[in-house]
């Protein structure tokens, strides 16, 4: 689809007022959830609304919302505006781009619809590893309650974080959502190898995420022989090894498993390591593979660890299911995308999104636009403009069909 020069030039001067904030040394950005970076990501979206002569609301628990009518039975189009630690500028911020192009071409076409671009706090899980916290308390997702002794990166707890902020950890229950509609970078290969510029999600992956602590005896590397060492180090790298090959495993059901975090302790070169703790994440979209995995992966680790008499302490951070998307929904985007003649699939998303949040209360969808060769979460990260202008489209005529 070939896009006016307006519209690319507009959507790119979006994509510029937010590029420097929260800006690293290395060419990435750094923008935690619920810190004054994240605020200025906020602060710029609310000033491009009102360029544009439209209205700006926040919630109980900070997320902002770009309006073109405060009535009832609206369209929400959200996305989120912080990043990982030295991640890319394009997650998140391309979908909330996408919801402003939406509301522009409904403001020049005088489409009399209610509208709103919702920026949800803290999807990302880098400063309190917990993902989707903005979406998830106002929606009352079951995962994000009693959450407010989450501690972030700088030692503060959310809690006392809300409070000082003025915010409410137990908000109300959002209301008057008529459809959920977000649209993010894939984060993966599949739309840029198959040259397809339109990706339709049919179901969101289900996390489980587990802590496994493992303490043994630190003790002097030269004079404690090999046979009389209770050592953490290997005995977590026996277990990090078996989530690889169970994930291998259950590949063929589009499960995946990872071990992304590993902290040893004390981390000498003359001492045997005494305490190891890593962070492993489970996903797919089969609820029978996902618990063969976590079922494989306590299995090894307990039997391991007797082995070589080592202490295993368990700790179970989450466990969601996997999340169906809107069938009907995905029935009109497709038919909509086929009638602009942008090339589109059905997939799933491995990664969790704001989306996951708003399929219990009502209709969702979400749509996927192709990243450079996969780049995400890095300085690399790149989507080209005309992508994020094909996805907006696509979600403002499914607007516009709806309401002729």
């Amino acid at each position: 689809m070939i896009h006016s020069r307006k519209d690319m030039q507009y959507c790119e001067e979006l994509f510029k007022g937010f590029y420097n904030i929260g800006a690293t040394a290395d060419g990435g950005v750094t923008r935690l959830g619920y810190t004054q970076t994240e605020d200025r990501m906020h602060e710029t979206l609310i000033a491009a609304g009102r360029q544009m002569g439209f209205t700006e609301m926040a919630d109980e628990v900070g997320n902002t919302y770009i309006c073109n009518s405060t009535e009832d039975n609206y369209y929400l189009i959200g996305s989120h505006l912080d990043s990982v630690v030295e991640g890319g500028r394009y997650d998140g911020v391309a979908g909330v781009i996408a919801g402003m192009m939406v509301l522009r071409w409904a403001k020049e076409d005088g489409l009399n619809v209610p509208i709103r671009v919702g920026a949800f706090r803290c999807e990302e899980s880098s400063n309190f590893g917990c993902c989707t916290i903005g979406s998830g308390l106002i929606t009352k997702e079951v995962y994000k309650q009693d959450i407010e002794g989450l501690v972030a990166k700088d030692g503060r707890l959310l809690g006392d974080i809300f409070e000082e902020r003025g915010l409410n950890i137990r908000p109300k229950k959002i209301e008057g959502v008529r459809q959920y509609l977000e649209l993010h970078i894939e984060q993966g290969k599949v739309l840029n190898e198959c040259h397809t510029k339109i990706g339709i999600v049919s179901t969101i992956a289900g996390p489980i995420r587990y802590n496994l602590y493992f303490h043994g005896m630190a003790e002097h590397s030269g004079t404690t022989p090999m046979m009389m060492r209770n050592d953490a180090l290997c005995a977590a790298a026996e277990v990090v090894l078996d989530v690889e090959r169970l994930g291998q495993r259950e590949s063929m059901y589009q499960s995946v498993a990872t071990v992304g975090v590993l902290y040893n302790r004390p981390n000498a070169m003359n001492v045997i390591p005494g305490e190891v703790q890593i962070g492993i994440d489970i996903r797919g979209i089969d609820r029978a593979s996902l618990d063969r995995i976590e079922k494989g992966v306590l299995d090894s680790a307990r039997t391991i660890c007797r082995k070589r008499k080592v202490q295993l302490i368990e700790e179970k951070l989450s466990s969601i299911p996997p999340i169906e998307m809107t069938k009907e929904l995905e029935t009109k985007l497709e038919e909509v995308a086929r009638r602009l003649h942008i090339s589109n699939r059905i997939m799933v998303s491995g990664a969790g999104h704001d989306a996951m949040s708003f399929a219990a209360i009502c209709d969702t969808a979400m749509l996927f636009i192709p990243c450079d060769k996969g780049n995400s979460h890095n300085k690399m990260e790149f989507a080209a403009i005309e992508d994020i202008c094909n996805g907006a489209r696509v979600i403002y005529e499914h607007i516009r069909r709806e309401n002729q």
